[in-house]
């Protein structure tokens, strides 16, 4: 396997390396190709990436990627929505299910995974900026809604074959064809279904987060709900996902770049091991897959983990201590 390795910026410096050091300790026969790309590369050369950093992603079967900066310059072009775009990663999918020893803003057992379209909606950058009005064209096609739905419906198959589509088509035209789609798709593939406005998805998946299985919406829709399904499993540092093409993937943790602790050697590395985690698995790697989860999590019993967490270990304690369980386990 060839992977891209991108660090990106702020604390993906940091929790790469970590996630790096987990990844060695298999000695699998694995061929990385390091690329600089983002933020810092764009105050120095005013390209965040290039054509020949898409050609070598191209040339790998996956990315593992860190963290990365968009600011607030209209010059500045997003780096993963060029990513996604370019690589067809049309499948944003984010588990989310409890962690040993980890304290939780609620209470009961839960296991969902929020799957996202993830090239086009609010995010397909089709744009107009001028000096009294902006507009954003939202983007809802038969292709990318049937495609995503068929993405849920397999991932449901595996688990408890239960899909909500949330949608906020009593408002949205465009909604109401993307549900219309999805229910297609799930009645096609015999999986049973049920509907959520988007609304009173973010306040049902509060209180009565145990009755989910898979859920799949749109780019901004998913956005959104998985950031805050990020706070009911104790926070972002503990987050992973995955994007899914035909062709390629990406894994990357939710988290941002976090430039107010980057440099500090205390950024949470459990969401980019636990990516590592989820590209293994994708890879095949199922053996490999399951023991970084077993370590995770005894680590967290044992108490090792950084500030977020209310611990007192740095990045590479944390790590440290997860790649010496993998290869006693």
């Amino acid at each position: 396997m060839k992977i891209a390795i991108v660090p990106g910026d702020g604390i993906g410096q940091e929790v790469m390396p970590a996630a790096l050091s987990v990844l060695d300790a298999f000695g699998l026969d694995i061929e990385k190709v390091p690329l600089e790309i983002g933020f810092c590369k764009w105050e120095k050369t005013g390209s965040a990436i290039t054509d020949d950093d898409l050609r070598l992603i191209k040339e790998c079967d996956c990315v593992l990627f860190g963290a990365i900066t968009t600011p607030p310059d209209p010059n500045y072009k997003s780096v993963l929505l060029r990513i996604r775009k370019e690589l067809d990663l049309y499948a944003n999918i984010r588990p989310f299910k409890p962690l040993r020893n980890v304290r939780l803003p609620c209470s009961g057992e839960f296991d969902f995974v929020i799957v996202r379209e993830n090239t086009e909606g609010m995010y397909s950058g089709v744009e107009e900026l001028h000096k009294d009005v902006a507009y954003t064209t939202r983007i809802i096609t038969r292709k990318g809604s049937e495609r995503i739905a068929e993405q849920a419906c397999r991932i449901a198959r595996q688990r408890k074959k239960r899909l909500t589509i949330v949608h906020k088509a009593n408002v949205l035209k465009s909604d109401s064809f993307f549900r219309d789609v999805c229910i297609g798709v799930a009645k096609k593939k015999g999986i049973e279904y049920h509907e959520m406005l988007v609304d009173a998805m973010a306040y049902d998946l509060i209180m009565h987060t145990g009755k989910y299985d898979v859920i799949v919406t749109t780019n901004l829709f998913g956005d959104i709900l998985s950031d805050e399904a990020a706070a009911l499993v104790g926070g972002l540092g503990l987050c992973p996902s995955a994007n899914i093409g035909d062709k390629y993937a990406l894994f990357e943790p939710i988290h941002g770049s976090a430039p107010d602790i980057a440099g500090k050697g205390i950024a949470n590395p459990l969401a980019a091991i636990l990516s590592v985690r989820m590209m293994l698995e994708w890879a095949g790697y199922n053996t490999e897959a399951k023991t970084i989860e077993k370590a995770v999590n005894s680590v967290l019993e044992d108490g090792i983990v950084t500030p977020d967490l209310r611990g007192s270990y740095s990045t590479n304690e944390v790590s440290s201590a997860i790649t010496k369980l993998i290869r006693i386990i």
